[in-house]
């Protein structure tokens, strides 16, 4: 039998989606729309991204964030640009 990982142990990885946006000082921010407040941000896009997997952690560690992903059941997950 297999040992189970670390990270298996602990949940089932998922994806959310992450809108990034580019500031004035070059850095860039990055938001978890599903979770309110769930913002971070880094000097790199890799860095950015880094560092909102950690927040996303965080946050879902709070009992109305795991509700909201618990009651979410996404297909599909898209992002567009409207240029009006």
């Amino acid at each position: 039998m297999k040992k189970a990982t670390r990270k298996s142990m602990r949940h089932k990885a998922q994806q959310y989606p992450a809108l990034v946006t580019k500031g004035e000082d070059n850095f860039y921010i990055v938001q978890c729309p599903l979770l309110p407040g769930c913002v971070t941000q880094g000097k790199t896009l890799d860095q950015a991204l880094a560092n909102a997997r950690e927040v996303i952690a965080l946050c879902l560690e709070e009992g109305k964030s795991r509700a909201i992903i618990r009651a979410l059941d996404p297909q599909e997950t898209s992002f567009h640009s409207v240029l009006v």
